[in-house]
């Protein structure tokens, strides 16, 4: 390596553009071959750094959000789900709702593939548009919030949750919350109704949210900010997980 390029390289790592220290000589050799000018040589290197830093940005935000990582639409056996979910599958990876501040909630029995397919739509809003999205379980994220709002910081909290696009909540309702718990997740429901999306995984119907708010205004109040903006998804049919289970079981039966 000469002088002047070992020099190109260290500005290059000032400048933060790692796909030109990575690249530039390589690159520099084509054009020389094709007999490139040089502006069509600085454009074949811009073109490598973002496509590079648009690959960063995905790592980091799949990293940050917290998704199983094998809860993907390449995983989840779509024909078990029933024909008015798969329809609305297509559009809502595509992330519309997100862009429009519009909340996704799944309903279903255990073992219905709620989870998974939340899962699913997270990942292809990070990979195909790039938004920040957050996974975490309900009884976790209350747990923050509560922590949060005892130590005076629950408006620093909710400013860390305000930089994702999308929040996806899952098993709210699995564990009965006390009136203090109650409170701090209808606080963070409230901040987020028409500014950023919500995405929920419930086993209970809205009839049965009484025992996860407790007093009646409350939930009446929480219901209509989430389904005021809202696409409903109904998870019926039999349990998916006993259903491979039972596949799995028969084909090891077989061998």
């Amino acid at each position: 390596m000469s002088a002047a390029t070992d020099g190109a390289g260290v500005l290059l790592r000032a400048l933060k553009l790692p796909g030109f220290v990575e690249h530039f000589e390589t690159v520099a050799e084509q054009a020389e071959r094709e007999g490139w000018g040089f502006e069509a040589y600085l454009h074949q290197l811009a073109e490598i750094e973002l496509e590079e830093r648009g690959r960063r940005k995905i790592a980091r935000l799949l990293k940050r959000s917290k998704l199983p990582s094998d809860k993907t639409l390449a995983t989840l056996e779509l024909d078990r789900f029933a024909a008015p979910v798969r329809r609305q599958v297509p559009r809502l990876c595509d992330g519309d709702f997100v862009e429009r501040a519009e909340n996704l909630l799944a309903f279903g029995l255990p073992g219905r593939g709620k989870t998974h397919l939340l899962c699913a739509i997270g990942h292809e809003l990070i990979q195909r548009r790039g938004y920040a999205v957050l996974f975490v379980p309900a009884f976790k994220l209350v747990q923050r919030l509560l922590v949060a709002k005892r130590e005076l910081e629950l408006e620093t909290a909710l400013r860390r949750l305000d930089r994702f696009d999308a929040v996806l909540i899952d098993d709210i309702g699995y564990i009965q919350q006390s009136r203090e718990e109650m409170e701090v997740l209808f606080t963070f429901l409230a901040e987020r109704y028409e500014r950023k999306s919500v995405m929920i995984t419930s086993n209970l119907v809205f009839s049965e949210w009484d025992r996860i708010f407790q007093d009646p205004m409350t939930t009446a109040c929480a219901i209509d900010r989430l389904v005021h903006h809202a696409t409903i998804l109904e998870m019926t049919g039999p349990s998916i997980r006993s259903g491979v289970a039972q596949a799995e079981q028969e084909q090891g039966g077989a061998a």
